[in-house]
């Protein structure tokens, strides 16, 4: 007869106080290395995963077949389905660049307008969020901040721009990664928490165009492209609502973007900037103090003309996303999917499954702790992109062993990264399955009534000092549903919460910052500047975020 072993919150029969504080030293050493330190962030993910495993053995006194369990079962779900959608979703934006066909993407937006303001909402707001939906992870930073500098930006502001612009689609990134992590960790419906997300970032998505110009170049240079702002935020936030809340978590940025980019491409063939145009001033520095845009009159603005391309070639160059939004669509189309789900396996993970009593105060009574893991192969999100990674080779004519190098190629480029995301995986599920997240639930509840304001900037630390919004999902993801019982919130609602208010700390991580000091060529000092630049917009945007969550809860219970 197997033996049930009971959680305990208080560690050596301290108080809850002391407990908590111990509880968090794992995560606290988590955050400490990358933020810190600057160690490596798989570095760091190791480290935290030793750590708690001290804790979860000599602190909660958990067996040690269980604390090992637990810690395999968080790496297989990092594996899967967490990393075979990132695996494949930069195998299809490899392919993309490995043909060439990403030279006609940049040039097909580029050729839209000479306004850099309006290039700015275009390439950082809508094609960044697309790569953001398509594979997430620090690509999209990359992508459009390289972008943006081959089209006239300066390396510093077109750095600023992209960091505050990867902020409302970071939730849905990497086809629903955080969220469907987030759906994992606390065993609440993908579809729900979807929806909820969508209602918590769809304002932020509305308001982000123009504040993005505002910030950049001051209330009049907004003024003068507000129709184009309102357009992008419009198509965007009301797009994300809808296809969170309607349709599935995999392609609502994917289709937010798309939707955003189109509308603004519209409206350019009946709207223009009446009066006004912008161009890069050469000093950098001035740029720093003045802002990156400059007005002249329209009719003596300068632009190189971008590469033409035939139709032919634009659809081409797009081809490989075109096959991802269809399959999405398709593996989200409920006949299909159910003949996909005949391949699903759900195994009892051993040696773990009902093996664990969750007690009270943390539920009002003691129940068994599933640990069902989901054997998906063919009807996971990252198949579908499989899939279109290999019909986008095949309809580019990319030879074999090509489309073989560029596998092996983003394999090497991610062995890390899946390292990291593995080992952060087990680190929650350890902390999950010792208790000591209830622990951390049960002092975080103490916030009592003002808990709503605060769960958005509990996440927001996460993603400030791991630089992923799917990883502080892994992280606090249980902690907030827990802390949501205590006080009588929706779980809904404030799991949203730590993932909506979590992106907002995107903009300063320092894996993003790096990223983009990277692909646009800011310098040592600008570095600091930017960092000092995105942390009150950071701070201001989380706040709002907790103010929605606070109103949500209180007065418009929708969630």
């Amino acid at each position: 007869m197997k033996t049930i072993w009971a959680q305990s919150y208080y560690i050596w029969g301290q108080g809850l106080l002391v407990s908590a504080i111990i509880a968090s030293l794992p995560t606290a050493l988590l955050l400490f290395l990358p933020g810190v330190m600057r160690k490596p962030a798989w570095l760091a993910g190791l480290c935290g995963l030793g750590a708690t495993l001290i804790v979860a053995l000599a602190g909660y006194h958990m067996p040690l077949r269980l604390a090992l369990s637990s810690a395999e079962y968080g790496a297989a779900f990092g594996l899967f389905p967490i990393s075979w959608i990132v695996f494949w979703a930069i195998v299809l934006f490899n392919v993309t660049v490995s043909t060439g066909k990403f030279a006609i993407v940049k040039d097909s937006i580029g050729s839209l307008t000479p306004d850099l303001r309006i290039q700015a909402i275009i390439i950082a707001f809508g094609f960044g969020a697309f790569i953001e939906g398509a594979s997430g992870f620090g690509t999209p930073i990359a992508v459009a901040g390289a972008m943006m500098v081959g089209l006239g930006f300066s390396p510093y502001y077109a750095a600023a721009l992209c960091l505050l612009a990867n902020t409302a689609p970071v939730a849905f990134g990497a086809i629903g990664v955080p969220i469907i992590t987030l759906a994992g960790i606390t065993g609440l419906p993908v579809d729900k928490l979807s929806g909820a997300v969508g209602v918590l970032c769809a304002p932020i998505a509305l308001i982000l165009p123009a504040y993005m110009i505002i910030t950049m170049g001051g209330l009049t240079a907004a003024m003068e492209v507000w129709p184009a702002l309102l357009v992008a935020g419009l198509a965007f936030g009301g797009v994300e609502y809808f296809v969170s809340n309607f349709i599935n978590v995999q392609l609502t940025v994917i289709l937010s973007s798309i939707t955003a980019m189109g509308a603004v491409v519209a409206l350019l063939r009946v709207w223009r900037p009446r009066s006004h145009t912008v161009r890069r001033r050469e000093d950098n520095a001035t740029l720093i103090e003045q802002g990156p845009f400059e007005p002249v009159p329209a009719s003596s603005t300068r632009q190189s003309a971008a590469p033409t391309h035939t139709p032919r070639q634009v659809i081409a160059g797009w081809a490989p996303y075109i096959f991802l939004v269809i399959l999405v669509l398709l593996w989200g189309f409920k006949p299909l999917q159910s003949i996909l789900d005949m391949a699903t396996f759900a195994v009892r993970w051993p040696a773990l499954h009902n093996l664990i009593l969750r007690m009270p105060p943390v539920l009002p009574k003691a129940s068994p702790y599933p640990a069902m893991f989901n054997l998906n192969l063919i009807s996971a999100g990252g198949t579908s992109c499989m899939v279109a990674s290999i019909l986008s080779a095949v309809f580019l004519r990319m030879p074999l062993s090509n489309f073989v190098g560029v596998i092996l190629a983003s394999a090497r480029q991610l062995a890390l990264p899946i390292l990291t995301i593995s080992s952060v995986l087990s680190m929650a599920f350890v902390m999950n399955y010792s208790g000591a997240t209830g622990t951390l639930g049960l002092a975080f509840a103490a916030t009592g009534a003002a808990f709503p304001f605060f769960s958005p900037l509990l996440g927001w630390l996460g993603v400030f000092l791991t630089g992923s919004d799917t990883s502080s999902n892994a992280l606090f993801g249980s902690l907030q549903v827990i802390t949501a019982d205590r006080l009588g919130f929706s779980r809904i609602l404030i799991a949203a919460a730590n993932s909506s208010g979590g992106v907002m700390g995107k903009m300063i991580s320092v894996q993003s910052i790096a990223v983009a000091a990277a692909a646009t060529g800011v310098t040592v000092r600008q570095q600091s500047q930017l960092l000092r630049f995105t942390l009150k917009h950071s701070v201001i945007l989380a706040m709002f975020v907790g103010l929605e969550v606070l109103v949500l809860a209180y007065w418009i219970r929708v969630i």
